[in-house]
């Protein structure tokens, strides 16, 4: 079985996330997509993020009657920074030898890989799905190459959607009284509402 793994802050959760996790699953046929929630982003420590409860109710809320995705509170659940390779070393441990994990992220993290931790393990436990970013140009595989030997065979690069929303200019919208309701799925919206969540701006 191919399981897609989607990590981020969701904070919050937005329309950008999910088209580009179902271009991930429908082009590469998927079996399910696994949103993984951070605790704390390890390149973003001192940024305040909302508690991880409200977090995952807003995930729940945005995949609610699709069978086809699940939220994992792994990162959540383990103490300190976030490491992808630590989530995916973890998630493998969850799945069968014969399943195949397959991890989403933007060009601009791809190009960004060699900075992260143990980045050759990462790409022994995985495959690397790569997302256009507008702003951005593809990532330049045979300079990566040179940090992190034999990452070609183990990246796709999709060339769509290309997905311009961002959960910072969310949070601000809010914050000024915008609407955001083209930007999230409706019950986020909804919960963003009832909670009162992003009425003071947000450092970013």
């Amino acid at each position: 079985m191919n399981i897609g793994v989607l990590g981020g802050t969701f904070d919050p959760v937005h329309n950008g996330h999910l088209r580009i996790a179902e271009e991930a699953r429908t082009r590469l046929n998927l079996a399910k997509i696994l949103l993984v929630p951070a605790g704390q982003p390890r390149l973003r420590p001192e940024q305040s993020i909302s508690p991880a409860a409200k977090r995952l109710e807003m995930l729940h809320l945005a995949i609610d009657g699709q069978p086809n995705y699940e939220v994992s509170k792994v990162e959540i659940e383990r103490a300190g920074p976030s490491y992808a390779v630590e989530t995916i070393a973890e998630l493998k441990r969850q799945i069968t030898a014969q399943d195949e994990l397959f991890f989403i992220l933007g060009w601009d993290s791809l190009a960004r890989l060699p900075e992260w931790g143990e980045p050759s393990r990462l790409t022994g436990l995985c495959y690397l799905v790569a997302a256009p970013r507008p702003g951005y140009s593809p990532p330049d595989l045979r300079a990566l190459e040179k940090d992190i030997p034999g990452i070609s065979q183990r990246v796709m690069l999709m060339d769509a959607p290309q997905i311009d929303i961002s959960a910072s200019v969310i949070r601000d919208r809010v914050a000024r009284g915008l609407s955001i309701r083209h930007l999230v799925p409706e019950p986020v919206n909804r919960y963003i509402k009832d909670n009162r969540l992003y009425l003071k701006r947000q450092e970013v």
